[in-house]
């Protein structure tokens, strides 16, 4: 079910009305913008539009995907019978852009392209939730749907359509020639974990090159 999110968004992208759900080459596209450029809102993961966005792109289209990425969000949560609010609270957790590389690990196989751009979209969102019995593993809740809070930024979205961009999301860390996943962490200040996928995102974009081994560990060198 398409959440309001997807759908303010898909109204602020397009250049008039008429340009959302667009038909394109057997797609349905989220969006046509005001300089023709097709435009994908995407919530969930990177990975299930890799084929679309191939076709797309050996069509010679020019295509951005809009990534929401939720800096705050309120979660308000109401009675299931009657519907009325029963509280309202921030949430505890916030996406930083750094970890938009846990993303694009199912993504390398398309990103950096001629013609795609990914933008990460910082925004505020109210999550509607009703409670719901626990059983087993499951959640104590239900999503209804999540909707903007507040207009987001556009012209404040962090743009990525090279490798120079993801070196500039990682804040141009100051590295060795040489390096392996632990002096890229301490380097960026993350737990390794997330160095790990940085490397991994960083080589099959092309941003680095395996080098050698140290230990168990692989060394790696900025591509020339």
């Amino acid at each position: 079910m398409e959440t309001s999110l997807h759908r303010e968004l898909k109204q602020l992208y397009a250049a008039s009305p008429d340009s959302v759900e667009v038909a394109e080459a057997r797609y349905r596209i989220d969006a046509i913008d005001s300089k023709g450029r097709l435009v994908e809102i995407q919530h969930a993961g990177l990975g299930a539009l890799r084929r679309k966005i191939t076709q797309l792109l050996d069509a010679d289209h020019e295509i951005r995907i809009i990534k929401p990425w939720i800096e705050l969000k309120t979660i308000e949560t109401y009675d299931k019978s009657s519907g009325k609010l029963l509280r309202r609270r921030k949430s505890p957790k916030k996406q930083r852009p750094i970890q938009f590389f846990g993303e694009l690990i199912h993504f390398t196989s398309v990103f950096p392209r001629d013609g795609l751009s990914i933008e990460i979209l910082s925004v505020e969102c109210i999550e509607k939730r009703i409670d719901a019995p626990k059983r087993g593993r499951r959640k104590q809740y239900k999503t209804l749907d999540i909707s903007l809070a507040r207009e987001p930024a556009m012209d404040k979205a962090i743009v990525l359509r090279s490798v120079k961009d993801l070196w500039n999301l990682l804040g141009k860390p100051k590295l060795p020639r040489l390096f392996d996943t632990q002096q890229l962490a301490e380097s960026i200040g993350e737990p390794r974990w997330l160095a790990q996928q940085v490397a991994y995102v960083m080589k099959n974009c092309g941003a680095t090159k395996s080098h050698s081994k140290r230990g168990n560990a692989i060394v790696y060198r900025a591509a020339a």
